[in-house]
């Protein structure tokens, strides 16, 4: 049996909109036109591949046509382009975590976007969920916490981010002047990205004995606000040292905690099989997040 091609683009707009209008509009039909797209390629298949929902999700068999349908399409691109027939820069959709997005990614990954002609999508999430996103088929490549490989996928270790314990100088001397310690903690506002984020209330279960809603936080999920949030003194809370680094010794930002630190792992993961332009983009962005990023041991 052959995909068809109109039936298999209806499904990947309505996915990647998440609706059957904007997926309409994406590509120039009715939404009722699109939905009969989808329901002919489930009957062919046999099987529901889109929950209609607000947004639309695909089902279990669906996920898996989606992981196809993403690598199919980067391959026929890449084939096109050793043909001569290239149409232009081939789109990637990258699953990276916000901190990483925020610090070094950037600076590694541009110059090799433009010797691959390349473009990129970046989507965010913690680093314990962007694994996750691949498996959904949303993305053909991630930087995430996990060590094992998805099945079909490999992966590559990056190096650490070492994160710390960290508050304004006026912070500390206003709510830690006695230490820092379960007492202090339990009074001190925290700063805490996202529901998602944890490194700050594993820190103080681990350290102090306390569990989450036993001290106030606020929620900024957003990088540049999160630390711009711990460096005017709204609370305090955890940092990479890339972020860090700088305002610690300058004096700006004090470690409340010296001896204490959390180092979190990054691994590239991407699918064994995959276009040339990808296994290289890969491979150099491997080997130079491996020259910025401190290495265990």
């Amino acid at each position: 049996m052959q995909i068809d091609p109109r039936r298999s683009a209806a499904f990947l707009a309505a996915v990647d909109t998440g609706s059957l209008e904007l997926a309409a509009a994406q590509l120039s039909l009715s939404p009722s036109a699109v939905s009969q797209r989808i329901s002919a390629l489930e009957q062919d298949f046999g099987t529901p591949l889109l929950v209609r929902s607000r947004p639309c999700r695909p089902t279990g068999p669906g996920t898996r046509l989606l992981q196809y349908l993403r690598r199919s399409s980067l391959l026929e691109a890449e084939f096109l382009a050793e043909m001569g027939m290239d149409e232009g820069p081939v789109r990637v959709a990258i699953a990276v975590n916000n901190d990483t997005l925020a610090t070094w990614l950037l600076p590694l990954l541009a110059p090799i976007l433009a010797s691959e002609e390349l473009l990129v999508e970046f989507v965010l999430d913690n680093q314990g969920h962007t694994f996750a996103l691949m498996a959904q088929g949303r993305v053909v490549a991630c930087v995430a916490g996990e060590a094992t490989p998805m099945h079909g996928c490999s992966v590559s270790p990056l190096g650490l981010m070492r994160y710390r314990m960290v508050a304004s100088k006026d912070f500390a001397a206003q709510w830690f002047a006695d230490g820092f310690n379960r007492e202090t903690a339990r009074r001190a506002p925290v700063v805490v990205f996202d529901r998602k984020d944890s490194l700050q209330s594993a820190f103080l279960l681990r350290h102090f004995g306390l569990p989450e809603g036993a001290y106030p936080f606020h929620y900024v999920p957003a990088s540049d606000p999160f630390v711009d949030a711990i460096r005017i003194g709204m609370g305090y809370g955890m940092l990479p040292m890339e972020q860090c680094g700088a305002m610690l010794e300058a004096g700006s930002l004090v470690d409340l905690a010296p001896d204490l630190y959390v180092d979190v792992p990054l691994y590239w993961h991407a699918w064994r099989v995959q276009p040339p332009r990808l296994e290289r983009m890969g491979a150099a962005l491997v080997k130079a997040a491996r020259a910025v990023l401190q290495q265990p041991g």
